[in-house]
């Protein structure tokens, strides 16, 4: 599973979607665990609205995206492309990645 966090430090989730110019994506499989895979600067204009979809462009290979809000459309359209949005709000970025998986995994057990 691919998991896109928006981070504007790489410590915290802290950005709202449509603002997130900031992403850590980290790969979590039940045999290797959580790996960082890389950090993805994005084109994003802070004073620009409606960026949302911008975002999960360059997010169509992950499966979850968490951040600490989102708006209507960009869910319609995240669920559209099979993405789980997440919302955590200043949590640590391990932590809500943790969080996530924890999730998943009784969910699906």
């Amino acid at each position: 599973m691919r998991i896109a966090v928006a981070s504007s430090d790489g410590k915290f989730v802290n950005l709202h979607l449509g603002k997130a110019n900031s992403l850590y994506i980290y790969d979590w499989s039940d045999n290797d665990g959580v790996n960082f895979v890389e950090h993805r600067k994005l084109d994003i204009k802070e004073s620009g609205k409606h960026q949302g979809s911008d975002v999960l462009i360059a997010c169509e290979d992950c499966d979850v995206i968490i951040c600490e809000q989102f708006g209507f459309k960009t869910k319609i359209k995240a669920e559209d492309l099979g993405i789980k949005l997440v919302v955590e709000e200043e949590t640590p970025v391990m932590e809500a990645v943790d969080k996530y998986i924890q999730h998943y995994k009784f969910m699906n057990s």
